[in-house]
């Protein structure tokens, strides 16, 4: 299995470089690739984030799952990653709903960050985010 540099990811993705569309896309069909969650995490805030191509959050996902769907990829974490997609997909920042992901199995995750804090809230998200502010 071959771990997958952000790179290929966004040639394959927005097929802005024709040349290495190609070299990407026949890369992904005939090896064995791995996708680390760190590398997701650059793939996500590169396609969405306005230094990036600053694509619609439903057109990031749908790639991501496009990408992740096919018969060659493995993804690290592939449970979690599921679940932080839907998050990302329902308002939340994609690292912070991928730090709530992996942090399934602790009782709770605690931050300063008061908007990860009310989006975890609205969505009912486990574990429970502690919001460390003062008293």
């Amino acid at each position: 299995m071959i771990g997958v540099d952000v790179n290929i990811l966004v040639r394959y993705a927005v097929k802005d470089d024709p040349e290495q569309t190609v070299l990407a896309t026949h890369f992904l069909a005939k090896h064995h690739c791995f996708i680390l969650k760190t590398v997701l995490l650059e793939l996500v805030w590169v396609l969405g984030s306005k230094s990036g191509y600053d694509l619609p959050r439903e057109l990031v996902v749908k790639r991501v799952k496009h990408i992740l769907g096919l018969p060659n990829v493995v993804m690290q974490d592939a449970e979690h990653v599921a679940l932080a997609l839907d998050w990302y997909e329902a308002g939340m920042d994609f690292a912070d709903a991928l730090h709530l992901a992996s942090s399934s199995e602790l009782t709770a995750f605690a931050t300063f960050d008061k908007k990860l804090a009310k989006k975890s809230d609205k969505l009912n998200i486990s574990p429970q985010v502690i919001l460390l502010e003062k008293e």
